[in-house]
């Protein structure tokens, strides 16, 4: 039988609503980012701007999503200090 273990130190992303942030979404964030990534470079070669563009805002999309849940993170293990002392 396995025994639910709390590791209160662990970071564990989370989603804007509160929820655990799973490992599956921090991949379809990175994904969407390399995905932007591959468009962009496809709208270079072809000599599409618009394409480039939109893989650009992708990429902007993704990084920001990334970013929201480390300041989210850091703002929980902020809480996390204060509730112990």
């Amino acid at each position: 039988m396995v025994e639910n273990v709390s590791y209160p130190d662990a970071k564990i992303p989370r989603r804007q609503n509160g929820e655990a942030m799973s490992s599956g979404d921090k991949a379809q964030n990175k994904a969407e980012e390399l995905a932007g990534k591959a468009k962009e470079a496809f709208g270079d070669a072809t000599d599409n701007r618009d394409l480039e563009a939109e893989g650009q805002a992708d990429q902007a999309g993704a990084k920001t999503k990334q970013a929201g849940e480390h300041v989210k993170d850091a703002a929980d293990d902020v809480k996390d200090v204060f509730k112990r002392n």
